[in-house]
């Protein structure tokens, strides 16, 4: 107003409405008497109830299309259930006190008062629960709701917020049974809970006639669950003993067939999505104002919240079209898009099963355009493919298209030096991804509201045959499937693989592998694979890891520790290689990475010769070479190494071989040797078996790739084969839950008065990727492999502010431990930082010292040392020599070789 360009043709201002928070909006609001509150918005209980159950609701059916209706109304339930609790005479008396206007929840809102304490007093989800509970005993058994909603139901009223973390001071409640919440609210009441009640169902019946007055087909929830008002006798026939509190996650150690494991990952999946929906809807509509929300209730106009959530719109599928345009209309352009058609016919989840070099990625890019994707989220299995997969798709793709990376350790938009904002963050056209981001949707509390984002978009799994042989994605993945099928022949899921692991897709996933569509190989080159038979304690020419190379030729090994010692030993002779593995510090890997990218890709610069790698490069990798070395491993792991040589059929006259190192003790099945209890302890040991005796019947004889995609297809019809893959597997999905029994049980919140910012990363407690925890350790020089040299230097610098990141790196606890180089640094730490935090404890309280330091070691501020210089071990230990198990990062002339032990480094015995 004041700027004559602003006013139209009649004279008029556009004046914008926002439904978000002003400052005129909250001004003059005053908590009313007698009216109940949902927050300190003043939301009134029943105006938010409604709105948070309707909009639920709306969610439920704009992103499910299976039994749609069911969904819907359990998630409305919910919506008009989860937050009855709040009648509690304590949580009504702290919202309406005056409080400062900056005030923001960090898990919703709860009491959060100086004097007041969860450990004393239940939060109102867990009040919310006993209601349920307690109107369902009165209730009997001619509910509209069946008994799997009603389990739905329950776990959502009780999951809609995390655990708070409570102390366990001798003699306090447990809160872990429906009779510990019942008892401590019950006499906070002074055991006038039959009010409460009575207050609950009068607060659900101006729920019902407030749904009634907006919408005319609205049905009561009261007469859906069969539940009426409470009788004098409500309270004295109420029985609270013996009754559970819902599981977060269930699955079954015990059962011994893959049915059951389907079908309770499918149980959890729809857990998930109801609880996404409702947390999702309590957020949209507890960021209203009181007056925003009135006034959306009395326009009918809530359904706008749901509409701003899921609008996707961009001109992705005009890019991938233009894109597409410019390959030659070949017989394998017409087999890609007959390939991409046949996909997006599929009536649901859809399998690529492609060969490698055949352009899955191309396939998948127009299977999304096919389906008119608008954004496509990209979910990779390790960063090492997401960095693949961004530098394809940025550089060859589409680089016109807004592409954004976002991994824990990178978030960039289009470019590696444009990082992405956290305000912009999973906001691209394409977002590439691994699933540890995806999971966290349904593992913990705080990013819930992701799941809907997954449920709306297209979604592309690549490599997911990963998760099959990693025991903490077996199960999880599999729910997010389940999550996705609920949209039937909308569920714009695909995944990508050139090894699609037949089994686990119908034993587990419900995918036959008639529904797979199978991009052949136009690569018409011979190959040929031989065996070579070696003993891994011995490291010298007859050990093929160890025998120096010439050609271009990529020597894989199933452990980064092998890679770093043949490098090592072979740093002199061997002009022109290159290692590259997990275990190094973060810019290095970024920097290795792209160096054997670019000298191997298509036109690669041509660098590097050689290549000693861990499994790190096995998938999904543009990258090829001319002779390829191997050790033993899954029919998965073998193809998808096999997929790097001569990838790009230009060697047509030469028959390109695969040596695959194997041992005596893998060869027979038997966990004896290093090579075999390492594919054991990833329950892999019977199918490279079984692998193995299928490709030893071709006896080294030349064969094209299309041939052996077709012996992995029968691999698995084989009943021999199959028994050792069914082995395999259900010992990976009884790992898997054990892990998530043990990681996932809970999400839980710990109580702040500090306002939360974004900083740097920390290991989660429940991470699913292992124990790990950050480290640091002293630079050891090998140029010289019989003598290292330890250096006066650690490994990185610490960061100077808190958002500022650590170029740091992780190992294992058990690793750490079981070199016994906690209990090193928790007796001499002190010596050397005054400022630790161990400093000050006594020398005989180790334990507590070790405690300590694991704890505090999942923030990179505070890591724990593998290894000191000399300079501090000599004057400020008075030492001379590091225990032989110190671990140091190790250097050379020509690039880092990353994390390893001492020992290892000396001994000649591998094992």
């Amino acid at each position: 107003v004041g700027n004559r360009n602003k006013f139209n043709k009649e004279g008029v201002v556009a004046v914008n409405f926002t439904s978000k928070e002003v400052f005129m909006d909250i001004v003059n609001i005053k908590p009313q008497k007698d009216v109940l509150y949902a927050n300190t918005h003043y939301q009134p209980l029943i105006e938010h109830l409604f709105a948070v159950g309707y909009v639920a609701q709306q969610l439920c059916l704009a992103v499910l299309t299976e039994n749609k209706e069911k969904f819907a109304l359990s998630a409305f339930i919910v919506g008009c259930l989860h937050d009855v609790g709040k009648i509690d005479p304590q949580f009504q008396t702290w919202v309406t006190k005056d409080k400062s206007k900056t005030f923001v929840a960090e898990d919703g809102q709860h009491i959060d008062d100086n004097k007041f304490s969860f450990d004393k007093h239940p939060r109102h989800n867990e009040i919310s629960y006993v209601a349920f509970k307690a109107f369902e005993q009165h209730a009997g058994k001619k509910s509209a709701i069946n008994p799997a909603h009603k389990r739905y139901i329950e776990h959502v009223i009780y999951w809609h917020h995390a655990k708070p973390f409570r102390k366990n001071d001798k003699g306090s409640k447990k809160f872990d049974s429906l009779n510990d919440i019942y008892e401590v609210f019950e006499a906070s009441l002074n055991n006038k809970i039959q009010a409460f009640f009575e207050s609950g169902f009068s607060v659900l019946e101006k729920v019902d006639a407030l749904a009634a007055t907006y919408t005319s087909t609205h049905e009561s929830i009261l007469n859906k669950l069969n539940w009426s008002k409470p009788e004098s006798q409500f309270v004295e026939e109420l029985n609270t003993q013996g009754i559970g509190l819902p599981a977060f996650k269930v699955y079954s150690p015990n059962k011994e067939t893959f049915d059951n494991f389907a079908k309770e990952a499918k149980d959890n999946g729809n857990c998930n999505v109801i609880r996404a929906c409702v947390i999702t809807a309590d957020r949209l509509v507890s960021a209203l104002s009181a007056p925003a929300l009135l006034h959306h209730i009395k326009n009918n106009s809530l359904l706008e919240l749901v509409t701003k959530a899921l609008t996707l719109e961009s001109n992705l599928s005009s890019q991938i079209k233009d894109y597409l345009t410019q390959f030659p209309n070949s017989e394998r352009t017409q087999k890609q898009h007959e390939i991409a058609k046949e996909l997006s016919d599929k009536d649901s989840v859809s399998v690529l099963a492609g060969a490698a070099g055949c352009g899955k990625t191309k396939i998948a890019l127009e299977w999304a355009t096919l389906k008119n994707a608008q954004q496509i989220i990209w979910i990779c299995p390790r960063v090492q493919v997401c960095q693949g997969i961004f530098d394809e798709l940025t550089q060859h793709y589409l680089p016109n298209t807004k592409i954004e990376i976002a991994t824990g350790e990178f978030k960039f938009t289009n470019t590696w030096d444009n990082k992405t904002p956290e305000k912009d963050y999973f906001s691209a056209d394409i977002i590439i991804t691994t699933i540890d981001q995806i999971l966290s949707a349904i593992i913990s509390h705080s990013k819930i509201d992701m799941l809907i984002q997954f449920m709306n978009a297209h979604v592309v799994f690549d490599e997911y045959h990963e998760y099959v042989t990693e025991p903490a994605f077996t199960l999880l993945f599999a729910e997010l499937i389940a999550c996705k099928k609920l949209r039937e022949r909308q569920a714009n899921t695909l995944l990508v693989s050139a090894t699609p692991h037949y089994f686990y897709l119908k034993e587990v996933l419900g995918i036959d592998s008639d529904d797979v569509a199978v991009m052949p190989s136009f690569n018409e080159c011979l190959y040929k694979i031989e065996f070579c038979h070696f003993d891994s304690k011995i490291r010298d020419e007859s050990n093929p890891f160890y025998k120096p190379q010439t050609d271009k030729t990529f020597v894989i090994s199933n452990t980064a520790k092998t890679a770093q010692l043949s490098f090592i030993q072979n740093q002199q002779q061997e002009k022109g290689s290159i290692l590259l593995h997990s275990k190094f510090k973060k810019s290095d890997k970024k920097q290795l990475f792209e160096e054997v990218y670019d000298s191997f890709k298509r036109d690669g610069t041509n660098k590097y010769r050689i290549l000693r790698s861990g499994p790190i490069v096995q998938a999904s990798l543009n990258i090829s070479c001319d002779y390829m070395v191997s050790e033993m491993t899954t029919a998965e792991n073998i193809l998808q190494r096999l997929g790097r040589l001569n990838r790009f059929g230009l060697n047509k006259d030469t028959i390109s071989v695969l040596t695959i190192a194997i041992t005596d003790s893998v060869s027979k099945g038997k966990c004896v040797d290093g090579s075999a209890k390492f594919l054991h302890s990833l329950n892999s040991l019977q199918s490279a078996k079984a692998w193995y005796d299928l490709l030893a019947q071709l006896d080294e004889q030349p064969i094209k790739l299309a041939q052996l995609y077709q012996i992995y297809t029968d691999f698995y019809q084989s009943e021999q084969c199959q028994t050792a893959v069914r082995s395999d597997l259900l010992a990976a999905i009884k790992t898997s839950i054990n892990i998530l029994t043990n990681k996932v049980n809970e999400p839980l919140v710990m109580p702040s008065k500090k306002a939360q910012t974004e900083g740097r990363a920390k290991i989660s407690k429940n991470s699913l990727r292992g124990d790990n925890r950050f480290v640091q350790m002293a630079v050891c020089d090998v140029n010289n492999p019989t003598q290292p040299v330890v250096l006066n230097r650690y490994t990185y610098q610490f960061a100077v502010n808190d958002t500022e990141q650590f170029d740091n790196l992780t190992e294992s606890l058990d690793t750490i431990r079981n070199y016994g180089l906690v209990d090193y640094m928790a007796q001499r730490h002190a010596r050397i930082d005054k400022t630790s935090i161990i400093e000050g404890i006594p020398a005989n309280k180790v334990t507590v010292r070790k405690i300590l330091l694991e704890n505090f070691a999942r923030d990179p501020e505070y890591p724990l040392y593998l290894s000191y210089t000399p300079d501090d071990l000599l004057h400020q230990l008075g030492e001379k020599t590091a225990p032989a198990e110190a671990i140091y990062y190790v250097e050379c002339d020509k690039q880092p070789i990353g994390m390893i032990a001492m020992k290892d480094l000396l001994n000649n015995n591998e094992d």
